[in-house]
C-alpha cells in the first residue's frame, strides 16, 4: 500500500461530513412523520417518497445521479480505457435515461401512485395485479439483484479511495459503507434527494474540469486520438480493440439495456411517482437529458483518453482516480474526486432505500405483521433496522470484488429489468394485463436471462437481455389473453371508466 495522500483525503472527509449533515437535517422530517397519526401521509410516505414534492431541478438531479453510478464514473471509463472510443459511443445510449423514464411513465404514473397511496413500485404492482405471488416475486428480485448492484457500487467507491488516496481497500470500503448506511438510515428519501442534488452539481463540475485537464495534458483532442491509434488502431473505431466483440447488432441492442429498459429499474422509476407537478415533470426531462449528456460523454472520453496518459495500473477501474491525482494538486484532486464518489453514493442510497422498502413495506407489513401498517413508530423502527442490516450485508459481499465492476453492475440491472419492465409498462397502459400474465413474464424473464447469461450470452448476436425481454413480453400477452381479465375495480382505479 502506498503512502496516504492527506491532501486528497481531507476534501473527501469534508464531503462525507456534508453528507452526514444532509442526513441529520432530513431526520427531523422523518421523525415528524414517524410521530404522525395520519396513516395516509405518515412515516412510509415521507421515508420512501419525501412527501412527493420534488421540483424539476431536484427531480432531474436525483433521477440522473440515481442511475449514473460507479458503472458510469468508474467502471464505464475503466472499460473505455481498455476498449477505446467504441465504448464511449455505446455508453451514450444512457443519455436519454431521464427522458425515457419520465416520458414513458408520464403523469399517469404519478397520479395513480397518489390515488392508491403507493410508496414503492411493488405497491403499484400490488394494486394493479392484486396478486401475492407478483408482490413476493418482485420483492425478492429487488433484494437479490440490488444487493449485487449495490456491491458493485461499494467496490467502485473503495477502489476510487484506494487509487486516489492510497487507503487500504478494506478501510476505504468501511469508511464509505458507514457513511452511506448512516446517511440513508437517518434521513430516508428526503436526505437522498437533497444529497443527490448537491452531488449532481459536484459531478457536473468535476466531469467538466477533469475532461479539460485531460485534454490539455494530452496536447489536444487531435493529438490524443492519434496517440490512441498508435497504442491500438481499434481504440478509435466504433467496435473496440477486439474486432468482432462490439458488433453493430450487439452495440445497437445494448441500447435496450441501458436506454429504454431503465424504466424497469425501481430506484429510477420510483422518482416518477415523487415529483410535485407537471411543470416539474417537464423540467426534469429537460435538465436530466442535458446533465446526462455532459456526465456520460465527459467521463467516458476521459477514460478512453487515459490510455495515452496513464500506465501501470492494475485495473481499468483505477483510471479516473489515478489520472485525477496526476493532473491536479492534491487538494483540488480531492474536491474533483468527490464527483465520482457522489455518483456512487447517490445510486447506493437510492437502491438501499428501495431494497429496504421491499422487505419492510412489501413483505413484512403485508404478510408478516399487517397490524402495524398504520403504526408509524413501529414501521419506522423496522425500516431503519432493515436498511442498516441490508447495508451491512452489502458491505460483506463487497469484500471480494470482480476485476471490472461494470459487468457486475450491468448483470444486476439486467436482472431487475427482466423482472419489472413489462409488468410496469403493460400494467400502466394495457387494460388486459393481468396477474397471470405478469407472473409468466417475471418468471420467464428472470429464468431465461440467468440461463442465457451462462450458456448463450449473445443470442443471435444481440445483448443477453434482448431475447429474455422478448420472451417475457410474448408470454405476458399470451397468458393474459388466455386467462381472466382484470376486475372492474382495477380498471376503474387505473382508467376511470370500466370497458371490456
Amino acid at each position: 500500500m502506498r503512502n496516504i495522500d492527506y491532501g486528497v483525503l481531507i476534501p473527501i472527509i469534508i464531503y462525507f461530513i456534508a453528507v452526514f449533515a444532509v442526513g441529520f437535517y432530513s431526520m427531523k422530517f422523518v421523525n415528524k412523520a414517524r410521530n404522525s397519526k395520519n396513516s395516509e401521509n405518515g412515516f412510509m410516505d415521507e421515508y420512501m417518497t419525501g412527501g412527493r414534492g420534488l421540483g424539476g431541478f431536484v427531480l432531474a438531479m436525483t433521477l440522473v445521479t440515481t442511475y449514473l453510478s460507479a458503472g458510469s464514473f468508474i467502471g464505464g471509463p475503466g472499460t473505455a480505457y481498455t476498449q477505446g472510443l467504441g465504448w464511449v459511443f455505446l455508453a451514450m445510449a444512457q443519455m436519454p435515461t431521464g427522458y425515457f423514464t419520465l416520458a414513458v411513465l408520464g403523469k399517469k404514473f404519478a397520479i395513480i401512485a397518489r390515488k392508491i397511496n403507493a410508496v414503492t413500485i411493488t405497491d403499484f404492482l400490488r394494486a394493479r395485479y392484486k396478486s401475492n405471488v407478483v408482490v413476493i416475486l418482485t420483492s425478492v428480485s429487488i433484494v437479490a439483484f440490488f444487493i449485487a448492484a449495490m456491491a458493485a457500487q461499494w467496490v467502485g467507491a473503495a477502489r476510487l479511495l484506494q487509487g486516489a488516496v492510497g487507503l487500504d481497500y478494506n478501510i476505504a470500503l468501511t469508511a464509505f459503507g458507514v457513511t452511506v448506511i448512516v446517511h440513508t438510515v437517518i434521513g430516508g428519501f428526503r436526505a437522498v434527494t437533497l444529497s443527490d442534488t448537491i452531488q449532481g452539481v459536484i459531478m457536473t463540475i468535476a466531469t467538466i474540469t477533469i475532461f479539460i485537464g485531460a485534454v490539455v495534458a494530452g496536447g489536444g483532442v487531435e493529438t490524443i486520438v492519434q496517440n490512441m491509434a498508435a497504442v491500438n488502431p481499434g481504440m478509435i473505431t466504433p467496435f473496440g480493440v477486439n474486432e468482432g466483440n462490439m458488433t453493430i447488432l450487439w452495440v445497437t441492442s445494448f441500447w435496450i439495456l441501458v436506454g429504454f429498459a431503465v424504466v424497469g429499474i425501481p430506484s429510477v422509476s420510483q422518482r416518477a411517482m415523487s415529483y410535485k407537478d407537471t411543470k416539474s415533470l417537464h423540467q426534469g426531462i429537460k435538465y436530466g437529458t442535458i446533465v446526462s449528456m455532459i456526465l456520460l460523454l465527459g467521463m467516458h472520453l476521459v477514460g478512453a483518453f487515459g490510455v495515452t496518459l496513464v500506465s501501470g495500473i492494475d485495473s481499468g477501474d483505477l483510471v479516473i482516480p489515478t489520472l485525477t491525482t496526476q493532473l491536479f494538486p492534491s487538494a483540488i484532486a480531492g474536491i474533483l474526486l468527490a464527483g465520482p464518489l457522489a455518483s456512487i453514493m447517490s445510486t447506493v442510497d437510492s437502491q438501499l432505500l428501495v431494497a429496504s422498502g421491499a422487505i419492510v413495506n412489501d413483505l413484512y407489513i403485508n404478510y408478516i405483521k399487517p397490524n402495524i401498517k398504520n403504526d408509524s413508530k413501529k414501521t419506522g423502527k423496522i425500516s431503519i433496522l432493515a436498511t442498516a442490516l441490508i447495508g451491512i450485508a452489502i458491505y460483506l459481499v463487497a469484500f471480494n470484488p470482480p476485476e471490472l465492476i461494470v459487468w457486475l453492475n450491468l448483470y444486476a440491472n439486467a436482472g431487475i429489468i427482466a423482472t419489472f419492465l413489462w409488468p410496469i409498462i403493460l400494467g400502466l397502459y394495457w387494460k388486459r394485463a393481468n396477474a397471470e400474465g405478469a407472473i409468466a413474464a417475471i418468471v420467464s424473464g428472470i429464468g431465461s436471462y440467468i440461463l442465457f447469461s451462462n450458456i448463450w450470452s449473445r443470442p443471435f448476436g444481440t445483448h443477453t437481455i434482448v431475447l429474455p425481454l422478448l420472451i417475457s413480453l410474448i408470454l405476458f400477452i399470451i397468458v393474459s389473453k388466455l386467462t381472466k381479465r382484470p376486475d372492474k375495480e382495477t380498471i376503474e382505479t387505473f382508467w376511470g371508466v370500466y370497458t371490456k
